[in-house]
């Protein structure tokens, strides 16, 4: 059986149960209304309890069909909204309308059974609109209560041990390229509650840098409109701040944008970073680290290429025996060759979850607007983690002293298919009935599984938690 088959099926299933919990509202508030209307006695003068109780066929079906009849069975409760209300107090008024004119057309007392009275008719409307409305306001409160947006990643969210991170960069200047980004931006707010001397954020995008020096609002924290791959600025830069630490998190990582515009791609992801080794060995930096991917491993998207690429290119500066005196540098250019101070590595991991251009806002979007999701492959897998937990897991990385390639353990891969249906029913919509999901095909540069191992086999294990060495790198 298909998950739209299931999910309709799971629908229907739902309207049964809802169809039987508005009947037991509406049957409480008709026996409620009875028992105002006659002073919690019997309603001898209608013919008893019995009368009641064959009327509250009548009543109930009424009211049900009324709901029916005005959509309120095509909405759904875990997102009740204001806008809805008008929706629901119209059926139960129009429910109320039709048994007054059944008591009024139908005078004759051996018709009761159908022709309940005006005054319990009323009461039946206050208490059953009360109750019709309240059950599905507390159910959404229930749901919304238990909504965790980590919940999606199917495992817990982990906080780690950051002391070794504070002790590393406390006091230090540090430059963040790319520092507008999603990730970026969090390693600028955790390097600054690290206690950094000054946080050069470097960032070509006005309106990222922008957000992200309104946000931080802190004096240490400088913006610097810069391009990574402007040779001149940088250097002049490197010279002038000195920075002993430089975490380079600026790339092009859309895996399609990059598979069509190959060479600004290797632009920017190779070349500058081999820019920015090369400017951090001439100038002294003691720590490079290089934000990688995982895309990175076996690579089939020029993407991916571009990022292997880049680490080979500051692992080959590693392994280049450092210089034993610091010749002048000709106007323009720099050494290529290592200081014995300066440590380079990379740092793999997998998506940010929630990151800018992630699947994760692209399907808020879409829920939004109730347009359809896009899923290339029902089968398709990636690893998620949250910025929190990848920035911080970096820092403590950018703390070690080995010049290697790290991988992060990300834990198990999420079906994008699974986050998907996750979000949706999050939003309170149900997939496939409320919100398409349409399988588009594998783009060009697409694997359906990332290869990020951490097992003993490709990695060694450190004495921090998620963090391992690659092997053969």
């Amino acid at each position: 059986m298909t998950r739209s088959r299931e999910a309709w099926l799971l629908f229907l299933a739902t309207r049964v149960v809802g169809l039987a919990v508005d009947a037991a509202v509406i049957g409480f508030a008709y026996l409620c209304a009875f028992a105002l209307r006659f002073d919690f006695q019997e309603p001898t003068s209608l013919g008893g309890w019995g009368t009641v109780a064959r009327l509250y066929v009548t009543v109930c079906a009424v009211h049900l069909a009324s709901l029916l009849f005005f959509g309120c069975y095509r909405l759904a409760w875990r997102r009740i909204r204001g806008s809805e209300l008008p929706q629901y107090i119209g059926a139960m008024m129009f429910a109320c309308g039709v048994l007054t004119l059944m008591r009024y057309f139908l005078p004759n007392v051996s018709l009761s059974h159908i022709r309940p009275p005006y005054s319990v008719t009323v009461i039946s409307f206050f208490l059953g609109t009360i109750g019709i409305i309240g059950v599905r306001v507390l159910w959404r409160v229930y749901w919304t209560s238990r909504v965790r947006e980590d919940e999606l990643l199917e495992r817990n969210v982990k906080h780690f041990d950051g002391s070794a991170a504070r002790k590393f960069l406390a006091d230090k200047v540090v430059m963040v390229t790319g520092a507008g980004g999603s990730i970026g931006s969090e390693i600028v707010r955790q390097v600054a509650a690290a206690g950094a001397k000054k946080i050069l954020m470097v960032e070509r995008g006005e309106n990222a840098l922008y957000e992200i020096d309104r946000r931080m609002h802190d004096s240490r924290c400088v913006p610097l409109m810069y391009d990574i791959n402007d040779r001149g600025k940088m250097e002049t830069l490197f010279a002038a701040e000195k920075p002993e630490v430089v975490l380079h998190a600026a790339a092009y990582k859309h895996v399609p944008m990059v598979e069509m515009n190959p060479e600004e791609g290797w632009r920017n992801n190779t070349e500058a970073t081999k820019l920015l080794a090369e400017l951090s060995a001439a100038h002294g930096v003691k720590r490079f680290v290089l934000i990688s991917t995982d895309k990175a491993v076996n690579p089939v998207s020029v993407m991916g290429k571009t990022k292997l690429a880049a680490e080979q290119a500051i692992m080959s500066l590693n392994a280049q025996a450092p210089s034993t005196s610091a010749a002048p540098l000709r106007e323009g250019t720099s050494s290529a060759l290592p200081s014995a101070s300066t440590s380079f590595c990379a740092v793999r991991f997998g998506n940010v979850f929630g990151s800018s251009g992630s699947v994760v806002p692209l399907f808020k979007e879409l829920i939004a607007k109730r347009l359809p999701i896009t899923v290339t492959h029902p089968d398709m897998k990636r690893y998620f983690m949250t910025t929190e937990e990848a920035v911080s897991l970096v820092l403590q990385a950018a703390s070690r002293d080995e010049r290697a390639i790290y991988t992060l353990d990300m834990g198990e891969p999420v079906k994008i298919l699974d986050l998907a249906e996750g979000m949706i029913e999050q939003a309170g919509y149900r997939p496939y009935v409320d919100i398409p999901i349409v399988f588009t095909g594998i783009r060009p540069g697409e694997k359906l599984f990332e290869e990020l191992d951490v097992s003993e086999r490709s990695c060694y294990k450190t004495d921090m938690a998620k963090i391992y060495i690659t092997k053969g790198v």
